[in-house]
């Protein structure tokens, strides 16, 4: 059964714990609905409480019903639900609308978890979106990071962010909506190709499944699990050796470490400052290593998200333009 998978998953990566206040972000969309229906059943015998979100986008003409049938189904279930509005269209036209999206949904994210304490923060990621995302990331070329996918719990911004869904299918969740006669919001735009991750969806992956391998979801998911070892291994490794200082990277011991811990490093540099290294490509490292390598002193190499890189006599120094280095 799905709830018992979904407490598995709880069990064996260590999502929730008693007494637990978790913020579960719901869309009103079948994955996000699932998700607060089988976290409702588990808070009693495994004790923790919940709290729903939801933001509106305001980028469908009936975004407003999401948030009414949102709000609609937390007083069915007793749960408290805050809603919040954001243009995304009028907002920074920096990166793509789905880039936008996402952090304008994870800022208010953090801030309702932040107003009420929550513990834990839900989100309504599945296998095929596991499967989806490793695809995405190898099209658009990616490293070890990339290929670890979504990590069913991860530190972003200071929160806990917990995917109890990562090991259920997207049929299950259909499956078991049906099953249990309940009818979530539907998002037309999912059907069509607008953004990579449709086409993905829609194309990429039928193909593979049938042409080539039956079980490529759970092949692409069970891949990104074992990386997701392997580069949390390696990222603790690149935190010892960076002593908890990644502004600061001495050029002389830096050079003595093998290249994939200095890339390891390179990135804590960045997202330390960024809080993430989206938008950080392979050509962007190779930069920072030229810099390092061969280019003179006071040298800069610009990143995105206005972080900079500057070497000096002994080490080099990420910052951010728009401030004062951090020297």
């Amino acid at each position: 059964m799905i709830l018992d998978k979904v407490k598995e998953t709880i069990g064996r990566y260590k999502l929730i714990s008693r007494r637990d206040l978790v913020l579960v972000a719901v869309s009103g969309g079948a994955d996000s609905v699932c998700l607060l229906y089988l976290l409702q059943a588990l808070s009693r015998p495994l004790g923790f409480k919940l709290q729903v979100a939801h933001l509106d986008h305001m980028l469908r003409k009936d975004s407003a019903r999401d948030a009414e049938f949102v709000r609609r189904l937390g007083f069915k279930l007793g749960i408290p639900v805050i809603i919040g509005k954001i243009n995304v269209k009028e907002l920074d036209k920096r990166g793509s609308l789905e880039e936008i999206a996402r952090d304008a949904r994870l800022g208010f994210l953090f801030k309702v978890a932040k107003d009420i304490q929550a513990d834990k923060i839900a989100l309504a990621h599945n296998l095929d979106d596991q499967a989806e995302t490793v695809l995405m990331r190898i099209l658009r070329g990616t490293g070890l990071y990339g290929l670890a996918g979504i990590l069913p719990k991860r530190q972003l911004c200071g929160f806990t962010v917990i995917r109890p869904l990562i090991r259920v299918q997207r049929r299950e969740i259909e499956a078991y909506l049906r099953r249990e006669k309940i009818k979530p919001r539907i998002d037309k735009t999912n059907l069509q190709d607008i953004y990579l991750r449709n086409k993905i969806r829609n194309r990429l992956v039928p193909l593979l499944k049938k042409e080539y391998n039956p079980r490529i979801k759970e092949a692409l998911s069970n891949m990104a699990e074992g990386i997701a070892f392997d580069y949390d291994y390696l990222n603790r490794q690149a935190l010892r050796l960076a002593k908890g200082g990644c502004n600061r990277v001495n050029i002389a011991k830096f050079l003595k470490l093998h290249p994939a811990i200095q890339r390891l490093i390179l990135r804590l540099g960045i997202s330390r400052l960024q809080g993430s290294t989206r938008r950080i490509t392979f050509r962007h490292i190779n930069e920072i290593e030229d810099l390092i390598a061969n280019r003179p002193l006071n040298s800069i190499v610009d990143l995105p998200k206005g972080i900079a890189v500057v070497k000096k006599a002994k080490s080099i120094f990420f910052y951010r333009r728009s401030g004062h280095a951090l020297l």
